[in-house]
């Protein structure tokens, strides 16, 4: 009651000072004026009442009673609260923008009508508030002061103050807004932005000024050199704190993806970027040599293709090839490779050159291109593996003029038809975004068509053209496709007249939203009393492969997936690759259309893709639907892992993440949960080792697909978020992938994993594995036995001797072992070589890291033994109790015999400070 009194009373002064205001504004202009401090205490109650009305209404009048609107306006703006936050809804924005439609009418306040002198003051003062705000309010002052025309030395001069004070972003949005990006030197405004993760305002700073985007690009590609140093460039610019985010984000494999962005962005000659260039080829080399010699996924036809195409011109990456090739195929092939570049024989491996010397004539040149295949029937083995299209030679019809293509608009146009669309494309590796349709197949009931685009003279041909257009825009045409988005950036990409005037597609149905919908159903289907293959169960295969052979036994064989399409003439084996992945679309559409309810789908497939499309079209803005994401985000993802299986455990039950699990659930220790850690999620493994769990975490320059091939050999479960999920998720199969949010912090994250799985958390299991590399073997090492290594290497140079003996002598001394021991191995101490100080695996004591002034307060240390790093006992235990107190479970009170206050101090940190320990 007291407070509706009171705000009623703030609102009547304010209403009688507007009336006073209105009043004094009509008055002659010989009266005293209004001071503008007073209008803007006024203005500031206003707005902090919220009325935007009456505010409006006392900005006009006063303003009007101003004797300098310039000049007081920025007294007004320097003397309100907040204005640093840069916020649109601060008094000082508020304020400014009311004076700008003052301004309309009063077209005679302008700073041309000062002295120049008296503008430049003023001018200057601007330029203090331009640095305070965000970017509505920098443009409106630098309107309403003609801060564009103040001198460029002055200019200048004051983005280098800001650049001292460690306002990089303001002074970069300072000399955007004045068009001084030419005058200013690049790297010292563009490099800090980059070192704190604002690389999207380098790039604005640079766009539209071709000589400062080539020179942005070729700074960034100067990065991904392996000499760089980003210790330099940290100490370069010393004043600047970067966090260790920011630092992560600042490794090879990162700044590649932004400089191909950039050089396709800005247009920029690949030439310019050798570095990049070479990091992104000696990836695809990786990945070459992944899939031939790990997946066996590429015929050794296409692996010699693109294998020649990526080292042609490097003689760097031909010596990484001979390297490759002897730890995957053998020296033999390294040799015969070696040969074809004449490698340097002080560059090749040990081994080699002698294998060079003793091979054969007839096996010392590569001969990729092995005699063409005639025969249109794959080998026994393969038609036994792997689906195969139940068409004979002669209903393949080979489409590169426009007099066959005549014949096959008759079939595939016809109204009321099912024409299975799939296309193939040049693979770029990376090295390009944009991907030209090299071969277009449709299938259709009894007969497949391939239209070759790379024929001479038909893939821009009108009447090719014209019936793409008419094939698309059918709605009398049901297409048939899977994950068609890709397909049609290809299109457009390839021809550019569907961009001019838009291509309309109707009547397509994208099989991979059934797919999805199949994924998400939990219908058990059984086939002739035998179990049919579930959903990404067991299964190595993925995408369209993946759904062939759910639906009907077998997949496909996809070796010739990444073949040279350009290539001409096709092999036989690229043609039945070809016609198996469009016509095995109309038959998975068959089955699943003729019962949908056993693949848990309803009667009319096409609804599928039409809900999802009209969810799209109906989203609400985004402001209204932040919450309900966050709400559901948990639920989601959790339901797309669903059937992890549990290691060690034949029960399987569904459990929402960040939901507490079911009464009937199995518990899990954290001992038993091995997980695989995807690099975007480090700081979650190392929470997760902290706890008890055994976890391998990639490390930034790895690939993604890394933590598939570690799962898949490890019995480990993918932890992973964002765009990687569905990639991995298809590879090992549904449930033993689980997507996190990134945007959650490490502790909420691990959270969520421990109830997914059960995992019932003891005080015990906390510590119980190193965080650095996983490992759970200790060795415990005493006080005087620490002091004696720490001065055999020189590192103590002396200690209270007197106290030692003590210690020795004193009987029955033992050292206490932590109260997570029990989920420990421990080692003795006689494992430790005394000359080197390394354990047998090699890692050696880690001395150099313990401060010599814990000899007196810390009586026993512990080792770990696979990489050397030295822990003791801390306060930190209690802290990640406290932080994980709702998940523990306590059967017992705690042994008396067991410390108190345990946890583990790093070794390479202050004495003061604790340490986080985790699993492997």
């Amino acid at each position: 009651m007291l407070g509706n009194v009171l705000v009623n009373a703030a609102l009547e002064q304010c209403q009688k000072t507007i009336i006073l205001l209105t009043e004094m504004s009509c008055t002659t202009s010989d009266s005293a004026g209004l001071d503008p401090c007073v209008l803007r205490d006024e203005l500031l109650e206003l707005w902090h009442l919220k009325d935007q009305q009456m505010l409006h209404l006392a900005a006009l009048g006063g303003f009007s009673r101003l004797p300098e609107p310039l000049e007081d306006l920025l007294s007004i703006l320097e003397g309100c609260p907040g204005k640093q936050k840069g916020r649109s809804h601060t008094a000082g924005h508020c304020i400014l923008m009311e004076f700008q439609a003052w301004r309309k009418k009063h077209p005679q306040v302008t700073l041309s009508a000062l002295s120049e002198q008296q503008a430049s003051t003023l001018q200057q003062r601007a330029l203090l508030l331009v640095a305070d705000n965000q970017s509505t309010f920098i443009e409106s002052l630098v309107d309403i002061y003609q801060l564009k025309s103040v001198d460029g030395t002055i200019l200048q001069q004051h983005i280098v103050r800001l650049q001292a004070l460690n306002l990089y972003k303001e002074a970069a949005m300072l000399g955007m807004k004045l068009h001084r990006q030419k005058e200013l030197d690049l790297e010292e405004m563009c490099v800090p932005l980059i070192l704190l993760n604002k690389l999207s305002l380098a790039e604005s700073f640079v766009t539209g000024h071709s000589h400062l985007e080539k020179h942005l690009v070729t700074l960034l590609d100067s990065w991904c050199h392996p000499s760089f140093s980003l210790e330099e460039i940290c100490r370069r610019f010393s004043r600047l704190s970067v966090s260790r985010h920011c630092m992560d984000q600042i490794q090879p494999k990162m700044l590649t993806k932004h400089v191909f962005r950039l050089m396709e962005k800005f247009n920029i000659d690949q030439g310019l970027c050798p570095n990049a260039l070479h990091k992104r080829r000696l990836d695809t080399l990786r990945f070459l040599m992944y899939s031939r010699f790990m997946e066996k996924s590429m015929t050794e036809e296409n692996w010699c293709d693109h294998v020649q195409y990526v080292v042609e011109d490097d003689p760097q990456l031909q010596v990484q090839l001979v390297q490759m090739l002897v730890k995957h195929a053998g020296l033999e092939k390294a040799s015969q490779w070696s040969l074809k570049y004449n490698v340097p024989r002080n560059q090749l491996p040990i081994g080699v050159w002698e294998t060079q010397q003793d091979l054969p004539p007839h096996l010392q040149q590569v001969d990729p291109n092995k005699p063409e295949q005639t025969r249109s029937m794959p080998p026994p083995s393969t038609c036994e593996k792997f689906y195969q299209v139940p068409l004979t030679e002669e209903r393949i019809h080979l489409v590169d003029t426009p007099e066959v293509l005549s014949r096959c608009q008759k079939v595939v146009l016809k109204e009321g038809g099912v024409v299975g669309v799939d296309m193939e494309w040049q693979p770029t590796f990376g090295c390009s975004s944009s991907q030209q349709v090299a071969l277009m197949q449709l299938a259709v009931t009894d007969q497949v068509f391939l239209l070759d685009v790379c024929a001479e003279g038909f893939g821009q041909h009108p009447e090719t053209v014209s019936f793409i257009r008419s094939l698309f825009s059918s709605k009398n045409v049901l297409k048939l496709g899977y994950s068609t988005s890709g397909d049609l950036r290809c299109v457009l990409s390839t021809w550019p007249q569907f961009s001019e005037e838009p291509l309309v597609t109707q009547g397509v149905l994208d099989l991979v939203n059934v797919h999805q919908k199949i994924q998400r159903s939990k219908v058990n289907r059984t086939q002739n009393g035998s179990k049919e293959v579930l959903v990404g169960e067991g299964s190595a295969e993925k995408g369209l492969s993946l759904l062939v052979q759910q639906v009907l036994g077998r997949p496909l064989d996809k070796r010739e997936q990444m073949s040279n399409w350009k290539k001409r003439p096709l092999r036989a084996s690229q043609i039945r690759y070809a016609v198996a992945d469009a016509y095995c679309l109309l038959e998975v559409y068959t089955v699943l259309k003729s019962n949908p309810a056993h693949f848990g789908l309803p009667d009319d497939l096409q609804n599928i893709s039409s809900r999802q499309s009209e969810k799209s079209k109906g989203k609400k803005p985004k402001e209204q639907q932040t919450e309900q994401i966050k709400q559901s985000q948990g639920k989601e993802e959790c339901q797309r892992a669903q059937r992890v299986s549990r290691p060690h455990s034949d029960k399987e039950k569904d459990l929402l993440c960040g939901e507490k699990p079911s009464a009937d659930s199995p518990p899990l220790p954290p001992q038993q949960l091995r997980v695989v850690c995807d690099n975007m999620l480090q700081g979650l493994g190392r929470t997760l080792r902290c706890l008890g769990v055994d976890v391998v975490m990639l490390e930034n320059s790895d690939d993604h697909r890394v933590a598939a091939k570690l799962a898949r050999a490890e019995g480990r479960v993918i932890l992973t978020c964002g765009q990687p999920f569905l990639t991995l998720r298809s590879q090992v199969g549904e449930g033993r992938c689980l997507s996190l949010d990134c945007s959650e912090k490490a502790k909420d994250q691990a959270v969520r994993v421990l109830r997914h799985f059960n995992v019932q958390l003891t005080p015990s299991d906390i510590f119980s594995r190193c965080q650095v590399c996983n490992s759970n073997r200790y060795a415990a090492v005493s006080r005087q036995d620490m002091a004696r290594m720490l001065q055999q290497k020189g590192f103590l140079q002396e200690w209270d001797t007197e106290c030692a003996q003590d210690e020795e002598t004193t009987p029955g001394l033992t050292l206490d072992l932590p109260r997570y021991s029990q989920h420990c191995q421990w080692v003795a101490l006689s494992d430790l070589d005394p000359d080197t100080m390394t354990f047998p695996g090699g890692a050696p004591l880690q001395l150099h890291t313990v401060p010599p002034g814990l000899l007196p307060r810390v009586p026993h240390f512990y080792v770990c033994t696979r990489c050397g790093k030295v822990f003791w006992e801390g306060s930190h235990y209690d802290r990640v109790v406290s932080m994980f107190e709702e998940l523990l479970h306590v059967s017992a009170p705690e042994s008396a015999a067991e410390p108190t206050d345990v946890a583990l101090q790093d070794s390479s940190v202050k004495s003061s400070q604790t340490w986080n320990v985790t699993s492997e």
